[in-house]
C-alpha cells in the first residue's frame, strides 16, 4: 500500500511541484492550504508523513505542528522561507523531525521523505526483540518504545532512533556531524544545531534531571555518548 503524505503550504506553485514529484515516486498525496485545514485533513486521512510550511494563514505551521504532536508521533518535515536559526530551533523544539529552507531541491526533499519514512517502518515490526535495560530506563526496539520506571515515554521517531543508536555503541562518543550521518541518514550541510536541539528534547524526556543527565552525556569539545553502566 502506498504511503500517504500530507503536504501543507499556501503557495500553490510549491504544492503542485511537491505533489507531482511525490506522486511520481508512488506516494499518495493529500493537500492542505492552511493550518486549520491541515488539522482536519490530518484527522481524516491519517498520513504517514507531513510536509508542513511555517508561514500560513489562519494557523501557522508551528501551532499546527504542536497540535499534531499532541496526538501523534508521525514524522513532520517543516518548510521555512527564512534561514533564521530561531525558526529551525523552534520547529525542532515543537517536535518536528526535520526542516528544509526554501527554495529547496526536489531531489533533496524526496531523499528526506524516504529517510524519515524508512525510520518509521520499525514501528510496524512486531517480531520479538530483547529489551535493553539501563538503570531505570528500558529501550524496547520491538515496540519502538522507551520506558522509565515502567512508564512509556512519548518520543518522536527521531528521538527514539537517536537514543537507540547511542545505547548500542558501548559508550562511544560521537560528534554532531557523525550523529547526523548515522541517525539522520543524510547530510545537513553542517547544520549541527539540529543534534543539539534533539538531544535537549530527549534529555527532557528520559532524564530525571535534564540539567544533570546520567544517561545521555556530553564529552566537551567532542560530542555525545550514552553511559552504559548506570
Amino acid at each position: 500500500m502506498a504511503k500517504k503524505i500530507l503536504v501543507v503550504d499556501d503557495e500553490k506553485k510549491i504544492v503542485d511541484i511537491v505533489a507531482f514529484n511525490l506522486q511520481k515516486e508512488g506516494y499518495e498525496v493529500v493537500v492542505a492550504r492552511d493550518g486549520e485545514y491541515c488539522l482536519a485533513a490530518f484527522e481524516k486521512e491519517r498520513p504517514d508523513l507531513v510536509i508542513l510550511d511555517i508561514m500560513m494563514p489562519k494557523m501557522d505551521g508551528f501551532e499546527a505542528c504542536r497540535k499534531i504532536r499532541e496526538k501523534s508521533q508521525v514524522p513532520i518535515i517543516m518548510l521555512t522561507a527564512r534561514a533564521e536559526e530561531v525558526d529551525k530551533v523552534l520547529g525542532l523544539e515543537l517536535g518536528a523531525d526535520d526542516y528544509m529552507v526554501k527554495p529547496f531541491g526536489v531531489r533533496e526533499l524526496l531523499a528526506r521523505v524516504k529517510a524519515n519514512l524508512r525510520r518509521t517502518d520499525g514501528k510496524k515490526d512486531t517480531r520479538a526483540a530483547s529489551v535493553a535495560t539501563f538503570g531505570d530506563l528500558e529501550i524496547d526496539s520491538a515496540r519502538y518504545e522507551v520506558r522509565r520506571k515502567g512508564e512509556a515515554l512519548e518520543l518522536t521517531h527521531r528521538e527514539f532512533e537517536l537514543i537507540k543508536f547511542l545505547a548500542t555503541q558501548n559508550s562511544q562518543v560521537f560528534s554532531r556531524e557523525a550523529l547526523l550521518e548515522k541517525v539522520w541518514g543524510y547530510e545537513y550541510f553542517g547544520d549541527v544545531r539540529t543534534v543539539d536541539v534533539t538531544i535537549r528534547r530527549l534529555r527532557s524526556k528520559v532524564e530525571e534531571n535534564p540539567e544533570n543527565p546520567k544517561y545521555i552525556l556530553t564529552k566537551r569539545g567532542v560530542g555525545y555518548y550514552f553511559k552504559m553502566d548506570v
